[in-house]
């Protein structure tokens, strides 16, 4: 998922956390267009399906979601407060949308007058941290997701865990699961409210993973916690807290069954040597479809979230596999308000009509499949591929699900099990998929793995550009290019080559001279970069 991937103080302030520079380092940034640049979408679904008891938990999980906002505030940037000084309206809802005066899809540039660049470790690790420092301490803790790492009062490094760091927040989160657990009536969700509970007091989310895994039968689900690490540029090593509060697509969701017990044919079929493509995926993975109503923060930070894929612990993933969960009504916002703009301004119109909604869903659903295929552990004896790489993982992590994603696809395409979309219907939505996210900057692993894939494509032919920025496909060199650049991936995974992998994202994952021409005609032509919500009970119609 996720996912990548924000952000006291007066300049006089003397108890300012974060480096400073001077107004004129750097060209001002027009913030009013920035705003802009997110279009507004109200987050609301169909509700009529739920039982009593499942309204009724909505409002107390959007209440447990505000203040998952609050806690990743803290996590990149620091009390919120402690911006109050920004009056201008247009600046601060920038702040808000950034979630901090860093901005996401622009390399973390600053836009608030006082601060320099963004730190590595945000608010996870001291500011003054060096890494020889971090090397040199022992600690077994130190790389957990669930511990920050301070200094104590001789200003050496200790490890706290977040259930200390943030405990008073944190109990008022255990208060209000314990609402939900006693209204809670459908037995997966009281168990995994349960066992969330016990997590946040004891950051062991182990057992809370496996039986959220079980709870199939509920029609509204909370993803909620410490999940992803994007924001962690220091290590790539502590979870950010989010929180999504999502209801069920039944109907949809019900055509996505079929697929689950595909994976182990998928994962063997595979374009690469047997060897990397040892892992079995476990077949209580499910896919289903949902409507958001809720998100909040690291998930709402920058660029939104449009699909899940969960838990991230290696060890439920092999014993029963791993959810997906397509949000179906953020997709659609981000197809109509962005990919289909996009498209229109780089297609040729002969290939425009290829660009499908349909297309686009199928295209993120299998890459939340993907990130579940290929390889686990290292092939030589180096460890899992996460530490092997280090922090090159997430980036080319993001590469082998966007890529698996599109083979998975035109494979079933092949096979006659997905119908109502062509090959090069998926191919055409992929490549302007690869425009989407691009635009959310050098800071971001989707868009590093995308610029690797675009310049990769292109290389071998799959697209080829005009003078003028119009782009046409050829499909048949866009399918060996796909082949291809999934065996490279799963390949350097699989070896845990970081030094390649460094290299490579180094060399391939930079922006060309024309593609900057491209994103600079689309940013022009006034298409968002990407959505912001209208949410809550009010938007919703409850109470």
């Amino acid at each position: 998922m996720k996912k990548t991937f924000t952000f006291t103080l007066l300049i006089v302030c003397s108890t300012m956390i974060f480096a400073q520079t001077k107004k004129d380092e750097q060209a001002p940034v027009n913030v009013k267009a920035r705003v802009a640049e997110y279009a507004y979408y109200d987050l609301k679904a169909d509700l009529s399906h739920l039982s009593s008891s499942e309204k009724q938990l909505l409002p107390i999980f959007i209440e447990i979601s505000k203040i998952m906002d609050n806690l990743f505030w803290k996590q990149t940037f620091g009390e919120k407060a402690e911006l109050a000084y920004v009056k201008d309206a247009v600046t601060r809802d920038y702040i808000n949308i950034n979630y901090g005066p860093w901005d996401r899809l622009d390399d973390n540039r600053p836009f608030v007058d006082g601060y320099g660049p963004k730190p590595e470790g945000c608010r996870y690790y001291p500011e003054d941290i060096t890494r020889e420092e971090y090397d040199a301490y022992k600690d077994q803790n130190k790389s957990s997701l669930y511990t920050v790492i301070r200094r104590d009062e001789s200003g050496a490094l200790k490890t706290v865990w977040y259930r200390d760091e943030y405990k008073d927040d944190l109990k008022k989160v255990c208060e209000l699961l314990d609402k939900a657990i006693a209204i809670a009536e459908d037995p997966g969700m009281k168990n995994y409210l349960t066992e969330r509970k016990k997590a946040f007091e004891t950051d062991d989310y182990f057992q809370s993973d496996l039986v959220w895994m079980d709870m199939k039968n509920s029609n509204i689900d909370f993803v909620v916690g410490p999940i992803e690490n994007y924001d962690d540029k220091f290590n790539e090593a502590k979870a950010s807290y989010e929180a999504f509060v999502l209801v069920k697509d039944i109907e949809r969701s019900k055509q996505l069954e079929k697929f689950v017990q595909m994976l182990p044919d998928i994962q063997k079929i595979l374009p690469c040597e047997p060897e990397y493509k040892t892992f079995v995926p476990g077949t209580s993975s499910d896919l289903n479809v949902y409507n958001a109503v809720y998100y909040a923060g690291d998930c709402n930070s920058g660029s939104k979230t449009i699909a899940i894929n969960l838990p991230n612990d290696d060890r439920v993933q092999a014993l029963k596999g791993a959810r997906r969960l397509q949000l179906r009504n953020s997709m659609e916002a981000k197809f109509d308000k962005i990919m289909l703009p996009i498209g229109k301004q780089v297609l040729t119109p002969a290939q425009l009509g290829y660009l499908k909604f349909d297309a686009f869903f199928w295209n993120v659903t299998f890459h939340e499949v993907g990130h579940g295929l290929g390889i686990k552990e290292t092939i030589n004896g180096k460890g899992s591929v996460d530490d092997a790489l280090k922090t090159e993982k997430t980036s080319w992590e993001e590469a082998k699900a966007d890529i698996l994603g599109l083979f998975i696809v035109c494979h079933l395409i092949d096979k006659g099990e997905i119908s109502g979309i062509s090959t090069e219907e998926a191919i055409t939505t992929f490549v302007v998929g690869l425009f989407r996210s691009v635009r959310f900057g050098a800071a971001s692993s989707h868009a590093k793995a995308n610029l690797m894939c675009y310049n990769y494509f292109e290389k071998m032919g799959a697209f080829t550009r005009d003078e003028k920025g119009i782009y046409t496909i050829n499909f048949e060199k866009a399918r060996v290019a796909m082949n291809n650049w999934a065996g490279t991936i799963l390949k350097t995974q699989g070896d845990g080559s970081f030094d390649f992998a460094q290299e490579y994202r180094q060399r391939r994952g930079v922006m060309s001279d024309n593609l900057k021409k491209d994103l600079d005609r689309i940013n022009n032509a006034g298409i968002p970069r990407d959505i912001r919500f209208n949410q809550g009970t009010n938007v919703l119609g409850i109470k």
